[in-house]
């Protein structure tokens, strides 16, 4: 057994020095204070470095197939009342989606932007007893309400949108009164569009469409989807008032998907107010959006789906008949796709560097301090022996 300890002593590479035998010196205690100043410094920056995040970038084609793309906004318009504003979603494929509510929330505010009221579906009323039926009566007891359409069509029209709506098919021109029609009269149509006089509308929500190149729009009236063509229908309180022509917005908050660390999104917050004064007529605001899909992935291995956007805008002033003064948003999809992945460094690696930066220092402070220690003493015995004076 003591063989085997024999042999282990002989391998040892750090032999041992009798504390006797030590010889300190003031030039190696100042070297000692300075290296150990110099580890701890290092150390900490490499402990930051190993702390901090690292994004690695990837551009890669964009294979993906058949999924659907996720629209946040928040827009307020300060001239234009709630009832009068409507939201219309297409795509290059030909899907159309009118007058969309779902997932629409719109809020009445005052001239100094305070919140009136919240509008979840429209204008909406609780209908009074015994609307008019679709044959001329009243509607009796046990019996199911239909709705006239005045000759516009033989089904049945229970609000006065779909009034309007039937009138808009037959080409038929609208009174200038729409409170001649039942529904509309029930529903407090007309009261309820006076009752917004001189307010403006925040409109915020979310759409979910397919993931190709398309548009959506804020307008003023209803689209109608009339022969294969689409039309507006604008509100006749409206038509005798200008100043409802006046899209005036800002735009609160824009995103294509969800957010993710280091996202800016160009329209957010963005100053992007166009004042229009009531003798310019309507016009159209028009952004020219260019959709980059981006996968973020996080240390811990969580991804999100989500996508930048770069945008341009363009303003027409126009007098046109027939055009409807509007905020359109068109957008088209890149082929190539962002990866950003978040990774730190190794642990090995930072062990490694941390043994590198004492193992380093140490190395060159003692070879430092054998130079000084070494030279002084050779310069001290040649001036023991005269050499130098």
């Amino acid at each position: 057994m003591n063989t085997i300890f024999n042999r282990f002593r002989n391998l040892d590479a750090y032999p041992k020095v009798h504390k006797e035998f030590y010889n300190r010196t003031i030039t190696g205690g100042v070297i000692t204070v300075v290296s150990t100043i110099v580890i701890v410094f290092l150390f900490i920056s490499e402990l930051s470095l190993y702390l901090h995040t690292n994004t690695e970038t990837k551009l890669l084609v964009d294979t993906s197939r058949g999924e659907t793309l996720d629209i946040n906004f928040d827009v307020t318009f300060p001239y234009v009342r709630c009832s009068l504003l409507s939201l219309d979603a297409m795509d290059i494929t030909g899907e159309q989606h009118r007058n969309i509510r779902h997932n629409i929330l719109k809020k009445r505010i005052d001239a100094h932007g305070n919140v009136v009221a919240m509008m979840q579906d429209g204008i909406g009323a609780p209908k009074i007893q015994m609307p008019l039926q679709i044959h001329g009566g009243r509607l009796g007891y046990d019996e199911e309400y239909c709705g006239s359409c005045y000759g516009a069509d033989g089904n049945c029209c229970n609000s006065c949108e779909e009034v309007q709506e039937a009138y808009n098919k037959k080409e038929w021109a609208l009174p200038e009164n729409l409170d001649l029609f039942d529904q509309c009269q029930r529903e407090g149509y007309v009261q309820r569009v006076k009752d917004e006089e001189g307010e403006g509308c925040n409109i915020h929500g979310s759409l979910q469409i397919n993931k190709v190149a398309g548009d959506f729009h804020f307008a003023i009236g209803k689209s109608i989807l009339n022969h294969s063509t689409s039309s507006f229908l604008v509100d006749l309180l409206a038509l005798r008032d200008n100043n409802h022509f006046n899209i005036s917005h800002q735009i609160n908050k824009f995103s294509f998907g969800a957010q993710y660390p280091g996202l800016v999104n160009p329209l957010d917050d963005d100053d992007a107010k166009w004042v229009q004064g009531p003798v310019h007529g309507h016009g159209i605001y028009q952004y020219f959006i260019k959709v980059v899909p981006t996968i973020y992935e996080d240390v811990t291995g969580h991804v999100i789906y989500s996508n930048q956007y770069s945008v341009t805008e363009h303003f027409t002033n126009t007098t046109e008949q027939g055009s409807v003064p509007g905020v359109f948003f068109s957008y088209d999809i890149s082929p190539i796709k962002v990866i950003f992945k978040e990774s730190h460094t190794p642990l090995l690696h930072f062990l490694t560097n941390i043994c590198a930066i004492i193992g380093g220092v140490f190395t060159v402070a003692g070879i430092l301090d054998s130079s000084i220690y070494y030279g002084q003493r050779k310069i001290m015995k040649k001036m023991e022996l005269g050499k130098y004076r």
